[in-house]
């Protein structure tokens, strides 16, 4: 089969990275009967200084001619230091994951026992393993709601950045968690501050949720989960945490 893929070099050790996974890329396609279509996009700091601007117009609809994106790093020490949104690295990411519909981070986090001298974990505890998938919520909350700075009458000045979030986002990403559970543990952990954002833990415990994927999560704040991690990790094994994005 063939296959058209963006490649999003970047900045910093991007070019080399992508470069690299090319490499692997062509590697399987000869092997295994697949070929490869690359386009290379332009986005981050690269783009600034060839175009003027972090997230050039057409990138996504370049991307979107592709069946797959391929993205290095984006940004570095010598941008980012503009306050035109245009000549921020940072635009670009928000931008792509919002244009495409990119709203599910996977971060997998596993550690084998040959590498457990290479822990900070005490030995005993890193010599058991530890095996996480963290499912974070990409395009919704404080990263692309409402900003505000006003005056205040006994305080000066004051900001504040909306987190806002829709039940269809929550249950979206709740769903992605569930699937990969099923392969896994069939163990969800729903990870947030509930005090500061109900709506999260009523959406990712409604009923539908329940019957579509007969796994209950148990809901935990946000520390709780850190100190168990740290201190047990194999009580956590083979766990989704699903969790918003702060």
């Amino acid at each position: 089969m063939n296959y058209k893929i963006a490649l999003i070099r970047g900045d910093g050790i991007g070019p080399e990275v992508v470069g690299e996974a090319v490499k692997v890329m062509e590697t399987v396609g000869a092997k295994f009967g697949h070929s490869f279509e690359f386009t290379d996009v332009m986005m981050g700091g690269c783009a600034i200084d060839a175009v003027g601007k972090s997230y050039p117009d057409g990138t996504a609809e370049k991307c979107r001619a592709c069946d797959a994106v391929l993205l290095g790093a984006v940004g570095g020490p010598k941008w980012g230091h503009s306050s035109d949104p245009d000549q921020r690295p940072e635009t670009a990411l928000l931008s792509i994951r919002k244009d495409l519909g990119l709203y599910a981070n996977l971060r997998p986090a596993a550690l084998r026992p040959a590498m457990a001298g290479a822990c900070p974990l005490k030995q005993e505890t890193a010599e058991k393993g530890i095996d996480l998938m963290i499912v974070r919520e990409l395009t919704g909350g404080v990263y692309f709601g409402k900003r505000e700075r006003y005056e205040t009458a006994d305080r000066g000045i004051e900001a504040a950045d909306r987190m806002a979030y829709s039940e269809m986002e929550i249950e979206r990403i709740g769903r992605r968690a569930f699937e990969l559970a099923r392969m896994r543990s069939k163990k969800v952990a729903s990870v947030d501050k509930s005090g500061t954002c109900t709506v999260w833990p009523r959406s990712i415990l409604t009923w539908p949720m329940r019957m579509c994927w007969w796994t209950t999560p148990p809901c935990s704040w946000s520390g709780t989960p850190a100190s168990s991690m740290w201190w047990s990790p194999r009580t956590c094994s083979a766990i989704s945490c699903l969790t918003r994005h702060l």
